[in-house]
């Protein structure tokens, strides 16, 4: 197993926070890394993702909701193949701070059998994940200063 984790400061609710992240079709709007995604967060649905990795080429993923608490978590399983090959398991966990803000926690656990000789493709999607959750942080800062 592996994991790889961000976090990040927001200056908003965690209700403003989820607003957006929840809002799939938008990403294209804002979203570097998910620069493509449809489909309902509801638990056992599916969902439509493109990610475009720094380094690589576009990605297809049609991972598996598994959590959708509002304001708190949101959690989907995407597997290569077969189940136990390689699964990742993306999260994002919002916890409210002090003044308003939002610890975000971005991460995901990638388990199976090819995850010890994937590491080099690994490497790069911590920042992945921190160009999102910059971009994150930027959509929905801008959008609460705006009248």
């Amino acid at each position: 197993m592996r994991t790889i984790a961000t976090e990040i400061t927001i200056d908003a609710t965690p209700e403003e926070v989820w607003a957006t992240l929840t809002d799939l079709p938008r990403y294209c709007t804002w979203n570097p890394f998910i620069r493509e995604a449809s489909g309902d967060p509801v638990p056992g649905s599916r969902l439509h993702l493109v990610m475009y990795p720094e380094s690589g080429k576009p990605t297809v993923f049609r991972p598996t909701v598994l959590v959708v608490t509002p304001a708190v978590e949101f959690r989907w399983i995407g597997r290569f193949l077969v189940r136990g090959l390689f699964d990742g398991e993306h999260y994002f966990r919002l916890a409210e701070g002090p003044g308003r803000t939002t610890r975000l926690e971005h991460g995901e656990r990638f388990r199976g059998l090819l995850v010890p000789f994937l590491g080099k493709l690994l490497d790069g999607t911590a920042r992945n994940f921190t160009a999102m959750n910059e971009a994150l942080r930027t959509r929905v800062e801008s959008a609460r200063a705006t009248p």
